[in-house]
């Protein structure tokens, strides 16, 4: 009662009101009356996406069939020397990881497409798996036709620093032959639908593209077993919508580029694939250095047994190789197995193929001791079934060294 009455004695006298307002303010003032902090202005700076996502490592995996996703680094933990290491996807049975990369979620992904097109993607765009996780498929986190394949990806650190951009290039080759270096600079404005990053002739499509700093070795592989090395400086950079110039000539009409490897360390050993299950490593030094637009040397000596060239591949004793066969099946080779032998020999077998299947394509993977059979014999273990390999089986066959002589250069750049 005696509340009710002093409430209602304030009702009823406008100064006692007055009063109390007053002093409930003074005691806000003496407590809360510092300088302000808050600054009102007409309109806040904008703020992008990265400013909020902690530029910290992640592991990017992406699959042979195209999965891809990103980790955090702490989830591959450190172990002692001969672990057995751990499994870093659940994929498919006829799935594999084929590229396991470091980077840092503020760094760019540029993706080319078989048609010469080229997409960004933010590391941190990336969707984000666990360690066993498979990812997501490429095709529905970029903006790329249903029917075109991306056929090349590269990491690039910064878009912005223009030291950096001005001082790397990127080296592109089509399976007819024809080589493009391009600045970085001329990437590093983002679009969503991509840009053409390099023109293709009608019939012909992008085959690799290789981020360099101006001074690696290019070697291009063709179908019919001979390779080119020449320094990348003997390509001039030229614009994003240019073709390119010849960087080999083919052999003849139903001839192609097969692959194209850059190399900056004078010790690395080159492998090359047939059809028919042969192959080889050889010290890069094999191959003589010549002019962009020669015929090449010969890297192996295709027969009749061996079938066509249809990969090379730029190794070290740390890699494994993966071959797909027509059949669907999946191998994995040590290429430690392999010795080095010379660069006009036949090769030696690596699997027996049965019947008519060939291999279809070749991938470098990081050797894993968890995932190779580790036997006294060398061969391969495949759903249940062992598929014998000779890796010191040497059909050498030596021939004579053909050498064609360095052609003129010849530029399809209007």
């Amino acid at each position: 009662m005696k509340t009710i009455e002093y409430l209602q004695s304030i009702l009823d006298d406008e100064g006692k009101r007055m009063q109390i307002i007053t002093e409930e303010l003074t005691e806000m003032r003496e407590k809360y009356g510092d300088e302000r902090r808050t600054q009102i202005v007409h309109s806040a700076e904008d703020m992008s996406m990265e400013d909020f996502i902690e530029d910290e490592d992640v592991v990017i995996t992406i699959s042979h069939e195209g999965y891809i996703k990103r980790t955090p680094a702490t989830e591959y933990r450190t172990q002692g020397r001969g672990g057995k290491g751990s499994k870093g996807s659940d994929s498919r049975n006829e799935d594999f990881i084929e590229h396991m990369l470091i980077a840092s979620n503020h760094n760019y992904m540029l993706f080319f497409t078989e048609t010469g097109r080229c997409f960004w993607l933010r590391v941190y765009e990336i969707p984000e798996g666990s360690r066993l996780s498979k990812g997501r498929a490429i095709q529905n986190i970029i903006n790329i036709p249903k029917e075109e394949k991306i056929k090349a990806f590269i990491k690039v650190k910064n878009l912005k620093d223009q030291e950096y951009l001005e001082n790397n290039y990127i080296i592109m080759c089509t399976k007819k032959g024809t080589i493009k270096k391009t600045s970085l600079e001329a990437y590093s404005r983002p679009r969503v639908n991509g840009i053409n990053a390099i023109n293709i002739n009608e019939g012909d499509q992008l085959l690799e593209a290789s981020l360099t700093t101006g001074t690696s070795e290019i070697v291009m592989a063709l179908r019919s077993g001979r390779a080119i090395r020449f320094n990348e400086e003997k390509v001039r950079p030229m614009g994003r919508t240019a073709t390119g110039v010849r960087g080999v000539t083919l052999a003849h009409e139903n001839d192609e580029v097969v692959g194209m490897i850059a190399v900056n360390d004078p010790g690395a050993t080159v492998l090359v694939v047939s059809e028919k299950g042969y192959g080889k490593r050889t010290d890069i030094e094999d191959y003589r250095v010549t002019n962009r637009g020669g015929k090449g040397v010969k890297t192996i000596n295709v027969t009749e047994k061996t079938g066509a060239l249809v990969a090379i591949k730029n190794v070290t004793d740390a890699d494994d190789l993966m071959i797909i066969n027509k059949s669907g099946i999946v191998i994995r080779i040590v290429v430690s197995e392999l010795r080095v032998m010379g660069r006009a020999t036949q090769g030696v077998r690596l699997i027996n193929l049965k019947g008519n299947d060939e291999i279809a394509s070749v991938a470098r993977i990081d050797h894993d001791d968890e995932e190779v059979e580790e036997t006294t014999e060398s061969h391969i273990v495949v759903d249940g079934e062992a598929l014998e390999a000779a890796p010191d089986e040497d059909i050498t066959e030596e021939t004579g060294e053909e050498e064609a002589g360095d052609d003129a250069e010849e530029e399809t750049e209007d």
